[in-house]
């Protein structure tokens, strides 16, 4: 994981930020991980979010998720989230 992404602490994940998620089995559950992720870091906060995700920075699984997040991105010119979508697939 880069550390373009993860905010300067001392431990993995901010135990202070917070992250809602559906329940694992809920079929939602990857497209909300995949938004957690790349929100948290939007803000520095990659590690709270893959501790509460259980997935880490560029798990395939959550490719289809980010790809559509990506398009959404595209459309409403959020270069910052169109960014972190690019580097989590590696484009």
């Amino acid at each position: 994981m880069s550390r373009a992404f993860v905010g300067e602490h001392d431990s993995w994940g901010d135990p202070g930020y917070r992250i809602t998620l559906p329940p694992r089995d809920d079929p939602g559950f990857d497209a909300a991980a995949a938004t957690a992720i790349l929100e948290a870091a939007r803000v520095g906060q990659t590690g709270s979010a893959e501790m509460a995700t259980g997935y880490y920075w560029g798990e395939p699984r959550l490719f289809p998720a980010v790809r559509a997040i990506l398009e959404t991105a595209r459309a409403e010119s959020d270069e910052r989230l169109v960014e972190l979508c690019e580097r989590y697939l590696q484009i």
